[in-house]
């Protein structure tokens, strides 16, 4: 199983706040979505690539071509 960082944690919480917010103005259905996704976030079975992908971009430039 993956390792939750804390960026997952804490978009976790804010889809959690999200969720609240959604179903007190009536859309209910997208809160759950929402609630699914921390659910999803917090089992581990989601992976962090941001780094990676970060890197990758920094690595291509703005063009998209490799420096």
């Amino acid at each position: 199983m993956a390792e939750i960082t804390d960026r997952m944690r804490r978009q976790a919480d804010d889809n959690r706040e999200a969720a609240e917010w959604a179903r007190a103005h009536g859309h209910e259905q997208r809160a759950k979505q929402l609630e699914e996704r921390a659910d999803e976030l917090e089992s581990g079975r989601v992976t962090d690539v941001t780094d990676k992908v970060s890197v990758l971009i920094r690595a291509l430039g703005p063009s998209g071509r490799r420096r």
